[in-house]
């Protein structure tokens, strides 16, 4: 968490990812849109499944509390893209919709973004494709009021959202 706090504020990007499509799709001062797609050779019921265990792909430096195997998705409406630590807990995102092996949505500000008050929308998108794999298409839309803008952080959150994404592909694929 401390690395991408550091990353935010002095602008810079880490996390080289290569293999997939990323996009800062458009940004402004009061926000940005990201679009990352994804293709792995792995049928899509069993990707969307992976994807739902997040704690076994996501990575631990972009947690509160330093361990990725302490997250979980409830695959509902209403329910929690959470963490929780003993007695410590965050709730990452709130689950907005689900159209199970198709399509998660959640709501809410990743990180360092949920303490600055912005708030995005997160859709993850689980499509066939010829052969028998699945096309992953993640867009992460975020908007508010930041001094200074938001266009500044759009790069960073995609460098950050990128490496979410080519975990997820790396764990499939393993």
């Amino acid at each position: 968490m401390r690395r991408l706090v550091a990353a935010i504020i002095l602008g810079i990007q880490f996390f080289p990812v290569e293999s997939l499509h990323a996009e800062v799709m458009d940004s402004a001062d009061d926000g940005f849109h990201l679009k990352i797609i994804v293709e792995v050779d792995v049928p899509r019921g069993e990707t969307y499944r992976q994807f739902l265990r997040v704690g076994e792909w996501w990575n631990s430096d972009h947690t509160w509390f330093g361990d990725a195997k302490n997250m979980y998705i409830e695959p509902v409406a209403g329910g929690c893209f959470c963490e929780v630590d003993g007695g410590q807990s965050v709730l990452h995102m709130l689950v907005s919709f689900v159209r199970p092996g198709r399509t998660i949505r959640m709501l809410g500000g990743l990180g360092p973004l949920q303490e600055m008050g912005l708030q995005g929308v997160m859709t993850f998108q689980f499509d066939d494709i010829d052969g028998g794999g699945t096309r992953v298409t993640h867009e992460y839309r975020v908007t508010g009021y930041a001094k200074g803008g938001l266009k500044g952080l759009a790069p960073v959150v995609d460098q950050v959202q990128r490496d979410q994404v080519q975990r997820l592909k790396a764990r499939l694929e393993s």
